[in-house]
């Protein structure tokens, strides 16, 4: 099965990811198809820089049935390439600190 999800790259406690297209079955960081993207999550939301996405791409692998995983799913939703998915049932993460 084809996953859109994320591979990571960057040095210790500086994470960059690739969007990558991989076989479920390959290892995280391992052999990929095709890289479609990239997410770094240091930067600030506001900065463009944050998320940089090949959007015919994209569509291209969901056309052929590429399921991508939660993180990615809501990536994609935030720059309206597919509809945002639902939230999860995490209690603990509702409550204030």
């Amino acid at each position: 099965m084809l996953k859109l999800r994320l591979s990571r790259g960057g040095t210790k406690k500086r994470p960059v990811y690739k969007v990558v297209v991989a076989d479920s079955r390959f290892a995280r960081d391992g052999r990929f198809i095709e890289k479609v993207g990239f997410f770094n999550p240091l930067l600030p939301k506001e900065k463009k820089e944050r998320i940089g996405l090949e959007a015919e791409r994209i569509k291209y692998w969901l056309g052929q049935g590429a399921q991508p995983t939660t993180r990615v799913a809501r990536i994609l939703g935030e720059n309206e390439l597919m509809p945002m998915p639902a939230n999860g049932n995490n209690p603990q993460k509702s409550i204030p600190k």
